[in-house]
């Protein structure tokens, strides 16, 4: 079952048989131990809300994506992700899609280690590519089940006293039906965009954010030292959007993570998984 577009039947065929080599996880386990998998790295942000917009006292959020949870992943690395998730203490926790590799049954057991977590605010989170290779209601319904309100195509208000910031989530922007006008419809305040892509920014049109994650990049995974990609994550924007924060003129900072897990090959180099943490103040 899959409603994701661009996914052919040949590209579903590749990722089991390479799903297959990888020995259900055994090369990754011995990635990991080898300290090929990365170490997981906090990238802490401040933003400052522009002129007019307020908040009663900073806002802290977490922003994870790119878990790829299955044979490429070891999964002690999704146990490093919630040890420090649970030291930051954040009020919001963002997820950015890709819990999978290629099968929704992956889904289980990081699912587990998400439902660990209970930020005060809430859990936020939208579909990658990689899900709608597969049954994404089933991976919609684990996360449900874990406490993560899924936005496709819609949004949340935060609780009090943070009831002016919306959380405003698309579907994928590559092989989904995203809709950024239905995901900000009624989102009058402070609006948090939440995108697995950094192509979700070509849906925008006239609608603006005042801060945006995304992910997707892996920041290429495999990269040279100056953290150049040499893997492309694929769509138009994946290049210039490849890692890190970019202020967009006309719209808050965007935040593009490096990812948690490994895409196809268990391996990263110079490109290590990546928490990004975000205080947000609001105007002076």
């Amino acid at each position: 079952m899959s409603r994701g577009r661009h996914h052919s039947g040949l590209r579903r065929l590749s990722l089991e048989v390479l799903d297959a080599l990888l020995l259900n996880g055994l090369v990754a386990a011995w990635s990991y131990r080898c300290g090929l998998h990365g170490t997981l790295r906090i990238s802490e942000h401040e933003v400052r809300l522009a002129a007019g917009k307020s908040l009663p006292r900073p806002l802290l959020l977490a922003f994870a994506s790119d878990f790829h949870a299955g044979p490429a992943t070891d999964p002690r690395m999704f146990a490093s992700l919630i040890q420090e998730l649970t030291r930051r203490r954040p009020d919001v926790l963002l997820l950015g899609g890709d819990y999978v590799s290629c099968r929704a049954a992956q889904m289980e057991g990081l699912a587990r280690e998400l439902a660990r977590i209970e930020p005060p605010l809430g859990k936020y989170g939208v579909l990658g590519n990689h899900d709608l290779l597969t049954n994404d209601e089933r991976i919609v319904r684990c996360l449900a089940d874990a406490g993560v309100q899924m936005l496709i195509n819609g949004n949340r208000r935060l609780p009090a006293p943070f009831e002016g910031v919306w959380i405003c989530g698309i579907d994928d922007p590559w092989t989904g039906s995203a809709n950024v006008a239905q995901a900000f419809a009624g989102a009058d305040g402070v609006r948090v965009f939440l995108t697995h892509s950094p192509d979700g920014l070509l849906l925008l049109g006239g609608h603006r954010f005042d801060v945006g994650f995304a992910g997707h990049t892996h920041g290429g995974q495999v990269a040279l030292p100056n953290g150049t990609a040499i893997l492309d994550a694929g769509g138009p924007l994946a290049r210039r959007y490849g890692r890190g924060r970019f202020e967009l003129e006309g719209n808050g900072a965007l935040f593009v993570s490096r990812g948690v897990g490994c895409s196809n090959l268990p391996i990263r180099i110079n490109s290590d998984p990546e928490l990004i943490v975000c205080r947000i103040v609001g105007a002076a």
